[in-house]
């Protein structure tokens, strides 16, 4: 009796391992199942580790584990699902000089894989703010860094 409990016990426990995005981070119409095969499709596990996407393992960008996690996306936004789709799209335009290229996505391409993107770390997310409720040209900006030069219409201009 005991061993087949125990693989019952088993069996729904792995079948629970497909976590789903918390309320707060689901996108309506967007399918991660068809997020996780363009990441793997679009070869984003080339630079960043991606649980559940064969062979991801990349240490060129951070490790996308946990992502629903996580409060920032690219250091400067909330992470929440307009501001990641958003990134997917045109990852330049959110942060210039970020090393993560525009892959040519479509609006439904990079929402299906931000859905995937908050399966991962699913139990340990919170809602985070969308916004810091402060007016970026309200927040103070040193003129230059000390013995590295000045900024140059509010980014560091190393020239």
């Amino acid at each position: 009796m005991i061993r087949p409990l125990s693989a019952v016990i088993l069996a729904a426990a792995l079948a629970g391992c497909d976590a789903a995005a918390p309320v707060h981070l689901v996108i309506p119409g967007a399918d991660p199942g068809r997020g996780r095969a363009l990441i793997h499709a679009y070869g984003c596990g080339a630079c960043h580790a991606i649980p559940g996407v064969r062979g991801a393992r990349g240490r060129v960008g951070p490790s996308l584990a946990d992502w629903s996690a996580r409060k920032l996306l690219a250091g400067r936004l909330g992470n929440a699902p307009e501001h990641l789709v958003a990134w997917l799209l045109d990852p330049v335009a959110v942060n210039p000089r970020t090393g993560m290229p525009a892959l040519g996505l479509d609006e439904a391409q990079a929402r299906d894989i931000a859905s995937y993107l908050y399966t991962l770390g699913a139990p340990d997310s919170r809602v985070a703010p969308t916004t810091s409720g402060l007016n970026p040209a309200d927040v103070p900006r040193p003129r230059e860094l000390p013995g590295r030069g000045p900024f140059v219409d509010g980014a560091f201009d190393p020239a």
